[in-house]
């Protein structure tokens, strides 16, 4: 048993280590095995092993993975490909991790990106998610973490591409307030950042892209929960109660989102229109 041990830590130490190597790019990307019909993450990465075991990881998790071993071949397999997920690393031959993403960004794509970097400076994460990315992993990192990053990341993207509420408007501002739809984030006007949950996302996008129209709880169950859950309309009641905490200025007398009362709820995100 203790041999068994010692063999477990030494192939752990083992990958830890090949975490932080550098090694020789490879000329070519590479098309790996996959399941038909899964999701398909692009990775970008110029370290050989690393990309390696990231990729075998993807695929245990039924991921299809496409790599790709500089920023030219990234870009180039990108546009190609059309995957659902870039991983993609900062520190590339050719053209780096920044400006590739800023220049698929560009063009106006919004694939979802999660950038891989040894480079963990709060100016260069910045850089990262200005430039367009929707996460930052700081290398060596913890591969259990790194897995439930992307498969979080691949499950709002599926939630925005499946939802009944038009999914081109990716941001809404309102009140000093912003709201970031691809990557779940408000930056509410006191500056603070707060990652919204699943339904709280729902609930606020239906009530945004319907602005000035009032919207009953019913649809909102409906679109919310799905016609096959059965909550009460009182559930709707408590994820606005907590949406108007984060930004209204005071939730007890709300200037966004109005209650109409005996049907639901209005969105006026110019201020108040005497609807309360």
């Amino acid at each position: 048993m203790q041999d068994v041990l010692d063999l477990r830590r030494d192939i752990q130490d083992q990958i830890h280590t090949v975490l932080t190597m550098t090694t020789k790019p490879s000329p070519l990307p590479t098309t790996r095995r996959s399941a038909t019909g899964a999701p398909l993450v692009l990775l970008v990465e110029d370290e050989d092993t690393l990309a390696d075991i990231i990729a075998d990881n993807l695929e245990e998790e039924g991921y299809q993975v496409e790599v790709a071993r500089d920023g030219k071949q990234g870009l180039e397999a990108w546009t190609a490909l059309n995957p659902n997920l870039i991983v993609l690393d900062v520190m590339l031959p050719h053209i780096n991790g920044f400006d590739v993403c800023n220049t698929m960004r560009e063009r106006g794509d919004t694939t979802p990106v999660l950038f891989l970097s040894a480079k963990g400076q709060a100016e260069d994460r910045v850089t990262g998610l200005s430039v367009g990315g929707d996460d930052y992993l700081t290398k060596p990192f913890h591969l259990p973490e790194f897995l439930l990053r992307v498969g979080n990341m691949l499950k709002r993207q599926q939630w925005g591409q499946g939802s009944n509420v038009p999914s081109a408007v990716e941001t809404i501002s309102f009140g000093g307030n912003n709201v970031n739809f691809r990557t779940w984030v408000a930056t509410l006007a006191s500056g603070r950042q707060e990652l919204l949950g699943e339904r709280e996302l729902k609930i606020f996008k239906l009530l945004a892209m319907r602005s000035g129209e009032v919207v009953s709880r019913d649809d909102i169950l409906d679109d919310v929960w799905g016609e096959d859950a059965f909550p009460s309309s009182r559930t709707v009641d408590n994820f606005v109660l907590r949406l108007r905490k984060l930004f209204e200025p005071n939730p007890s007398e709300p200037v966004y989102i109005h209650t109409i009362w005996g049907v639901g709820y209005k969105f006026t995100p110019d201020g108040p229109d005497g609807d309360t």
